[in-house]
């Protein structure tokens, strides 16, 4: 989401990629010992690319419907927006799109955690009636600190994001009881969808250390792949390397993850870097962010390159709307005016689309 160093990932990445998490043993003293969930293991690299053949070229974007500001504005009852969400699932499939990122919240699970997993079932048959699967997102440090239930806030004219909210946010560093929501809440999401076949990935941390954060957040990683691996779902764990910097959350992420992910919003060469860098895995590797304009991060020239390369594609933003992100991070324009250059997003609220002629490009690459 927010600005990732143009530098490369090669931060002793071939170091990071060997470890591997181990099995934990439990010692058995006849009938006297309390019973301890076994924790998967790392995929074997094998199964990580025989599981990523089966889906093939994975392309998308980073969804919320146009209606909602945040993550809770999108998943809480009063303001869940099926015909919305239906309608833009709609444009997405007639550009060949395949799947979409989508942001979870704890907080409208804590309110209603039935309800919650039923309207994330009602969002997967939407989806699925669009032939698009789902990579669902748990955690998030981007963007605003705070955050309730109830109504949102109205965006901010001309502010990237302005209404977004940190998952758990400051919160959980301000109350480490925190820490037993969040794991009750992981594994019922993980375990009610466990075998959905509708779910492509489970992305558990979105940019972990952002928002000055740094080895604050690992402690939540850590826990997020603990609790994942205790769920043990049929669908890989995976949570992104986005900045160079951030050296022991990167190893942590990248020795724990079935499926190497990654943001890039550079320009091709540099996300060539990237590529390179990460290939070293030996994992599948799946963009989940890229595709801002004005730092040329474009449909045009990032896009074929992920194809080329057998790179899942999810760029930020499918349709216009409350979170504001046609405009740049670092570039608000409090009067609220169009840029004349959107920053991300593909379609406007009545469908139309930005550029016709990134449609056609990407229709032309997903075969539509």
């Amino acid at each position: 989401m927010k600005q990732i160093s143009k530098l490369l990932l090669a931060v002793a990445v071939s170091a990071m990629m060997f470890a591997g998490c181990q099995r934990k043993e439990t010692v058995q003293e006849k009938d006297t010992t309390v019973p301890v969930p076994a924790v998967r293991e790392i995929w074997s690299k094998e199964q990580a690319n025989e599981w990523y053949k089966q889906w093939g070229w994975l392309r998308g974007s980073d969804f919320i419907p146009s209606t909602a500001i945040n993550q809770l504005e999108m998943w809480q009852a009063e303001s869940f927006d099926t015909a919305t969400i239906n309608r833009e699932l709609g444009w997405a499939e007639s550009i060949g799109f395949n799947s979409m990122r989508v942001y979870l919240h704890h907080l409208a699970w804590e309110v209603d955690s039935t309800g919650f997993k039923n309207r994330v079932n009602e969002y997967l048959n939407i989806a699925d009636k669009h032939k698009i699967s789902t990579l669902f997102v748990l955690f998030d440090d981007c963007w605003n600190p705070t955050y309730k239930a109830g109504k949102q806030p109205d965006p901010k004219p001309g502010i990237h994001n302005s209404g977004w909210v940190r998952d758990p946010g400051d919160k959980i560093h301000e109350d480490s009881t925190l820490y037993i929501t969040l794991g009750r809440y992981t594994k019922d999401i993980l375990s009610h969808f466990a075998n959905d076949k509708r779910i492509v990935l489970w992305d558990l941390y979105n940019e972990p250390g952002n928002s000055g954060y740094g080895n604050k957040s690992m402690r939540l990683l850590k826990k997020a792949f603990q609790w994942g691996r205790e769920v043990n779902p049929s669908q890989p764990l995976s949570v992104g390397v986005w900045n160079k910097d951030l050296v022991d959350l990167n190893h942590y992420q990248l020795d724990n993850s079935d499926v190497t992910t990654y943001h890039n919003y550079a320009e091709p060469q540099e996300h060539k870097k990237w590529i390179d860098s990460l290939r070293t895995t030996g994992r599948p590797l799946i963009c989940t962010e890229y595709m801002a304009r004005t730092r040329n991060s474009r449909f045009d020239n990032v896009l074929p390159m992920l194809k080329e390369e057998n790179i899942g594609a999810y760029n930020w933003g499918l349709v216009a709307g409350k979170t504001n992100t046609i405009y740049a991070w670092d570039t608000p324009m409090a009067d609220g005016k169009e840029p004349k250059v959107w920053f991300h997003d593909i379609f406007r609220k009545d469908g139309t689309p930005y550029s016709k002629e990134e449609v056609a490009l990407i229709k032309k690459l997903t075969g539509k």
